[in-house]
């Protein structure tokens, strides 16, 4: 892995993540993307420079399922290391977009409470 500088809080758990993933995005398609091109799992790497819109990958350790990338922030830091995976953020946005637009689609529709 190059250029592996752990954050400021919680520099164990993340290099936990980073080395159980090989530094490399663990995303298979929570985004959205298949990443067939890359055997089913995103290429990005930790310190690797994005295709696009330039600028250097910084990994970030959350939730693994789509579903608990929603909890509040004091909650997924409380997660233990079997629960967490290592995102690009491209991968990490996406997936919680998709995670929060099935929340909202699967949410039963509220009545609107009367005037009188």
């Amino acid at each position: 892995m190059t250029g592996r500088t752990p954050p400021l809080a919680g520099a164990d758990l993340w290099q936990a993540v980073l080395a159980a993933a090989a530094g490399r995005c663990q995303c298979r398609g929570a985004c959205g993307k298949s990443h067939a091109k890359d055997g089913g799992r995103c290429n990005r790497e930790h310190g690797g420079h994005q295709q696009h819109h330039g600028g250097t990958v910084h990994l970030i350790a959350a939730p693994a399922e789509p579903a608990t990338l929603l909890l509040p922030a004091h909650q997924a830091a409380a997660l233990p290391k079997r629960d967490l995976a290592a995102w690009c953020p491209a991968c990490h946005d996406a997936a919680q977009r998709t995670a929060r637009k099935a929340r909202h689609d699967t949410a039963p529709a509220t009545e609107p409470d009367a005037l009188f």
